[in-house]
Formats: structure tokens, C-alpha cells, sequence
């Protein structure tokens, strides 16, 4: 695949292990916050492989300075979601925030380019400075469940809250792994007076 931040080619769309978790509201990765918080919806568009060209797509989106990667595969996504016979269109999209410092090191926020993409997609407006990180929590690579939540649960803020009270909020990540990160962002969201909330993210990297 070559490319990605310019296009993605027809061929490398269709050999995507595609979930289809938007028309299914009881899907595998809504049922991993079932009794964690509560959510309208929960998707993730494909599934993650270790050692696939995703893996490495993403990667560079993360590590090599490839912000185009997130904003073309955050508007395929929309397109999928879109196109959808069961997923409800929600009406604003919150990205989940890096630290000031990690994002001043990588020079962008690979969450936000994805909103970016589902936002021309999906014709709602995104929202990226709703929630903030304060605390430059450790990776969560090799961390369990418990002490991912752990090291996130206290880690960020909502400001401006007014600005989305009484919404639908799309809250966009790009891997899905344990739910700690998304937990501990939607716990703070769901706060806020009237505010109704779904999430979604890229890929979802199975637990064995």
C-alpha cells in the first residue's frame, strides 16, 4: 500500500477484515463496556492483526508522521457508518486528547485527524478541545484491564462543557484494545448535563 495520507486504493478498502458493528447494536466491542459505562453505541470498523499493513498504517499514522493516514481512513469510516441502516448519525465528534507534551513531541493528535475524516464524512462538526489530558499518564502497552483504568481514570478534564450539553457525542480513538482510555474519557463526559454518548474507533485489537 502506498501512499495513504494521498488515497487508498479500492483493493486495499475490500481486503479490509471489516467488523460491520454498526448494524449490530449488541456487537462484541459495545459488549465490552456493557456494566463500565453507558453507551448509545460502540463500533469499530476493522479488526486489528498484529504484522498486518493496518498495523503498519497505523503506525505510521502514530510514529512517522503520516496525519493524512488518520484523516483518509477516519473518512472511509464516516462513509461506512453513513451508509448504515442502524447506526444513529450522533452530533458532534470529541476526539480522545493526547497530553500537551506528547502531542508537541508527535505534532499532532492521531484521534483528532481521524474526527477530522468522519467529520466530512459524516457533515458533523468536531469538537477537539472539549477534553483535555492532564496528566502524562505511562504507555498502557503490556498493562491488564484493571491497571490500564488505573492509570487513566483521574487523567482528564472537561472544559467548556457547555459548549455540547444536551448532545450526542461521537467519542474517536484509533485502537481499541482493554476500553481503559475510552472508559475513563466517557466518565467524564457523560457528566455533563443531558449529553448522550457513543464511541467508535478505527480498529479493534482483540483480546485472546
Amino acid at each position: 500500500m502506498q501512499r495513504w495520507e494521498e488515497e487508498i486504493c479500492n483493493f486495499c478498502l475490500s481486503e479490509l477484515p471489516l467488523t460491520n458493528f454498526e448494524d449490530d447494536p449488541d456487537n462484541l466491542v459495545a459488549k465490552v463496556f456493557w456494566g463500565r459505562v453507558y453507551l448509545e453505541q460502540a463500533v469499530s470498523w476493522f479488526y486489528f492483526h498484529k504484522e498486518s499493513i493496518y498495523q503498519k498504517a497505523i503506525h505510521q499514522l502514530k510514529y512517522q508522521n503520516r496525519p493524512g493516514i488518520g484523516v483518509a481512513l477516519g473518512k472511509e469510516f464516516g462513509y461506512q457508518l453513513a451508509q448504515s441502516g442502524s447506526f444513529i448519525i450522533p452530533d458532534l465528534i470529541v476526539p480522545v486528547p493526547l497530553h500537551q507534551k506528547k502531542q508537541k513531541k508527535r505534532g499532532y493528535n492521531q484521534s483528532e485527524k481521524i474526527s477530522h475524516g468522519l467529520s466530512k464524512a459524516l457533515e458533523i462538526p468536531t469538537y477537539p478541545h472539549i477534553l483535555h489530558k492532564i496528566e502524562n499518564t505511562s504507555t498502557q502497552t503490556n498493562k491488564s484491564r484493571y491497571d490500564r483504568f488505573i492509570n487513566v481514570v483521574d487523567s482528564y478534564q472537561v472544559r467548556q462543557a457547555e459548549l455540547v450539553e444536551n448532545k450526542h457525542i461521537f467519542l474517536i480513538d484509533d485502537v481499541l484494545t482493554t476500553g481503559a482510555t475510552i472508559e475513563a474519557c466517557s466518565i467524564k463526559l457523560l457528566e455533563i448535563p443531558g449529553v448522550k454518548l457513543s464511541v467508535g474507533t478505527l480498529a479493534w485489537a482483540r483480546e485472546n
